[in-house]
């Protein structure tokens, strides 16, 4: 299988992440990922091409897309682009699963009828508004993110939600989903010491089939994705903390400054002390 697990961490003090897509340079290709989030791209300016499950979706100014937890996908930015991107995390939406673990939405561009819906644009609308209030950070800005976040969410599950699904769609959704609710743990629990026997025993595998499931499913072992998230963690601790690099390294599950520096150079090809650290009051605009 041709594809990765994207791990998504939510912006500080907040319980989704929201940002400008990555690729607005244009020339860029976001290779096929998954992950546990729902995700809506809401182009502003210029066009992207999607690629969900092997259809093909252009999206152009004005338009958005809903990509569902589990669903695998690839976006192709060849021209220049300013798109807003929300991360919404699974759980947000428990109350309102149709079965265990699952909820679909569709909407904007991907959808399985022609007929247009109105919501859309009021969607779209939001996104873009969440985001400028957040990254300008204005007197109150931290209670209008969380209200245009609410009333995001009620549009979805209203407007947007799914109720009746395939049993095909489910048992494929099942493949991926054994993988979130570990995956999950892991992000809540990343602190403490964790071990894959452990995590094995808890969610009913074998040790080898659950290392197995991290090299197939996220292309990497079971190790090197708990150190990613302790190290994604902690780099957004640099960005948003004037805490000491030993005790970020010690509050995000390190057990050393060495071997926190180490992974953060693996993965950001920088050390910790060469990050340029805004502090705790200062802007954080993307992660």
């Amino acid at each position: 299988m041709e594809f990765q697990h994207e791990l998504i961490i939510p912006n500080e003090g907040l319980p989704f992440k929201i940002f400008l897509f990555e690729g607005g340079r244009g020339n860029y290709i976001r290779e096929k990922h998954w992950h546990t989030s729902i995700e809506i791209f809401a182009v502003l300016e210029g066009e992207l091409l999607f690629y969900i499950n092997n259809e093909k979706y252009p999206l152009h100014a004005g338009e958005l897309l809903i990509v569902n937890a589990n669903e695998i996908h690839s976006v192709n930015a060849l021209k220049e682009n300013k798109t807003a991107v929300i991360q919404i995390p699974l759980r947000q939406f428990e109350n309102y699963f149709t079965a265990q673990q699952f909820i679909r939405f569709e909407g904007g561009i991907h959808r399985e009828t022609d007929s247009g819906n109105p919501s859309d644009r009021r969607l779209i609308s939001l996104v873009q508004r969440l985001y400028n209030v957040y990254t300008e950070r204005r007197n109150g800005y931290d209670f209008r993110t969380i209200s245009l976040y609410y009333e995001l969410l009620y549009l979805m599950v209203t407007q947007y939600r799914v109720t009746e699904v395939e049993e095909t769609e489910l048992r494929h959704n099942r493949h991926l989903s054994s993988l979130s609710r570990i995956t999950t743990y892991m992000r809540e629990h990343y602190r403490e010491e964790l071990k894959l026997s452990d995590l094995a025993e808890m969610f009913g595998y074998s040790d080898a089939y659950l290392s197995r499931m991290f090299r197939e499913y996220a292309k990497v072992n079971f190790k090197t994705y708990l150190q990613d998230i302790r190290t994604a963690y902690a780099y957004r601790d640099l960005l948003n903390t004037d805490h000491t690099i030993g005790q970020i390294a010690m509050d995000n599950g390190f057990c050393s400054s060495r071997g926190f520096a180490r992974d953060f150079k693996k993965r950001y090809g920088i050390l910790p002390s060469e990050t340029e650290r805004r502090g705790k009051n200062r802007k954080n605009i993307n992660e």
